[in-house]
């Protein structure tokens, strides 16, 4: 049955919790800072896995500013994790946060996850951002240090998320989805394609997540299904669309 509406955040009463989980590419924030913060406001996330997070010059006040704009809080990442951040609402409790470079390839940008274990309701899970490699044999061995790595969180749950840079069909996406669930493909709702917004025809960013996680819906939002949400914002706040989705993860 199609879904028409996302669940909101909550917890169950055997402290499962319900979890809104968005992942955005914001092109440093070069672009309306405003409207970014009011597409992210509307989602109304716990946790947004932000790709190309400013990495210069006052990196952590460009960070911090965006997050309260957002009525959220700065988790891990940033130019330490070179690009990737983690951002929450305050109904997350954090156990330990871990930014992590990967190995550089001479030529090629320097790439890296922000990881984190947190706490919602009774649910312990991981969490890692990425935005992989625009080389295809780079990204394709990111994939694999990727799901080394969210293993290592050792945790009973886990949530990926971010810009692949590739398609569902390439061999690094296709890795990822081998290993967890590619939540747009499990339930999809809202629109499939993130890039770009002026002309949306491909899906490069996508939110994963480990086996025992049910899929309530994933998908970019559209202005009619998410209150507050405007379509002017969404094409001015950066070159990507938004993935938005809602997760029911178990209580440990």
């Amino acid at each position: 049955m199609p879904i028409t509406e996302l669940p909101n955040s909550r917890t169950e009463p055997d402290g499962s919790a319900v979890v809104r989980v968005l992942s955005y590419n914001v092109r440093s924030m070069r672009d309306d800072e405003d409207a970014l913060a009011r597409v992210i406001r509307a989602c109304a996330p716990d946790l947004v896995f932000v790709q190309e997070a400013p990495r210069f010059f006052r990196w952590r006040k460009h960070a911090a500013r965006l997050a309260a704009k957002s009525e959220l809080v700065t988790l891990s990442g940033g130019a330490t994790a070179a690009g990737p951040l983690l951002m929450c609402s305050l109904r997350v409790t954090v156990e330990r946060t871990e930014d992590v470079l990967l190995p550089l390839t001479p030529g090629l940008h320097r790439r890296g996850f922000a990881t984190a274990v947190v706490r919602i309701g009774g649910a312990r899970l991981g969490l890692l951002g990425c935005h992989l490699s625009l080389q295809a044999r780079e990204r394709y061995d990111q994939a694999g240090m990727l799901l080394d790595r969210l293993a290592a969180l050792d945790t009973p749950h886990a949530i990926a998320a971010g810009d692949i840079n590739e398609q569902p069909g390439g061999r690094a996406f296709q890795r990822l989805a081998d290993g967890l669930q590619d939540c747009w493909a499990v339930r999809p709702w809202g629109g499939e394609h993130t890039w770009n917004p002026a002309d949306p025809h491909k899906r490069i960013d996508a939110v994963f997540a480990t086996k025992g996680i049910e899929v309530l819906g994933c998908g970019v939002p559209h202005p009619r299904d998410v209150p507050g949400l405007d379509g002017a914002d969404l094409r001015a706040a950066t070159d990507h669309l938004p993935v938005l989705a809602a997760l029911r993860v178990p209580a440990n």
